[in-house]
């Protein structure tokens, strides 16, 4: 089979497929002039050490390694359409949001190549680090002046290591005026110190940089269906019970009235506008709201609700009590960290 054969396959056919038989690399894609523009950017810092890039299941990192990892679906039209289909949106998909997600895994990077969480004022600005207590979940303080904002769901906060990741992502930005931005926040004096520490570093290549072999983290070796299986339970998070009571209030009709609709049929009808509703203002995952409204929907059904016959649709309050239920969650609850 020819290397990009499996472009014309079906989504059952190329699910079946392992990630390392598609032959996938950064060179001779768009995605390579947008790892160039990284570099520039850095370059345009006076800062000389360009974190080699590979092809990897997700965005990251590895512990201790100062190498950046970019998703493989980003590498080929048809891998992006394969993670809509599966997951309903695609990280990184425009060039902005591109280089938004590799500043902040550059600054990992640096962080690793230059040993900088053993520094004691990063300790002080920061926090301490340890790979043994990083959380696996975090509870944000959304209207925090004391972390920047660059990612969403206030990534910042979950943790010392993406705390300066996030605030050199900002630092980074090629014509952001952060001192504007961030005036008057106590953010600004992490990012007042993470322009001194790199100017302390403006020509200097790292002392760490310890050989290892892609292949060692390599995690495309399964099968496109076995990946996704585990990408969507580590999205599935659990969001807090609805209630019963709420749902009557939103479907009102009688079964037997005429020609009520169904509340499931309509949530089914009215999923991709509900979608968009709910995810433009909170920035939660597509996936994890639509199986929120899969929930929702197969409890309409057990309740055997409907809408009130001849009046308008209920789009309005539907959207409004959906997007309560997970603004709710996301202010009073965990966020998962996947990083």
């Amino acid at each position: 089979m020819e290397t990009t054969a499996w472009a014309d396959l079906g989504d059952e056919a190329l699910l079946d497929k392992k990630i390392s038989q598609l032959g996938l690399t950064l060179a001779g894609t768009p995605l390579a002039a947008l790892v160039q523009q990284l570099y520039d950017e850095l370059t345009a810092k006076g800062l000389v050490f360009h974190p080699p890039c590979h092809v990897g299941d997700e965005w990251f990192v590895p512990v201790g390694i100062p190498a950046i990892f970019v998703p493989f679906f980003l590498t080929h039209e048809r891998l992006r359409r394969l993670e809509r289909t599966m997951m309903l949106e695609v990280e990184g998909e425009s060039p902005e949001w591109f280089m938004r997600l590799m500043r902040h895994e550059a600054a990992h990077a640096y962080a690793y190549a230059y040993q900088l969480t053993r520094k004691r004022k990063w300790q002080r600005v920061f926090g301490l680090t340890s790979t043994d207590t990083t959380p696996d979940s975090y509870r944000p303080r959304p209207y925090s002046h004391s972390y920047v904002v660059h990612l969403d769901d206030w990534y910042a906060q979950s943790h010392p290591d993406e705390d300066f990741a996030e605030t050199f992502a900002v630092w980074l930005t090629p014509g952001l005026d952060w001192r504007e931005r961030f005036k008057g926040w106590k953010a600004l004096q992490k990012l007042e110190y993470v322009e001194e520490l790199m100017g302390s570093l403006a020509g200097r290549m790292p002392p760490y940089q310890p050989g290892y072999r892609v292949k060692d983290f390599d995690c495309l070796n399964v099968k496109l269906k076995t990946h996704y299986a585990r990408k969507r339970k580590l999205y599935e998070d659990t969001y807090p019970d609805f209630y019963d009571r709420d749902l009557r209030q939103l479907f009102t009709g009688a079964p037997d009235a005429g020609r009520a609709l169904a509340a499931s049929r309509y949530l089914r009808a009215r999923r991709r506008e509900l979608l968009d509703a709910v995810c433009e203002p909170t920035n939660e995952k597509r996936y994890r709201v639509n199986k929120l409204l899969a929930r929702l929907i197969e409890r309409c059904d057990q309740l055997g609700l409907h809408l009130p016959s001849g009046g308008p649709a209920p789009d309005l309050p539907v959207a409004a009590y959906i997007t309560t239920l997970v603004m709710n969650y996301l202010f009073t609850g965990k966020f998962k960290r996947t990083k």
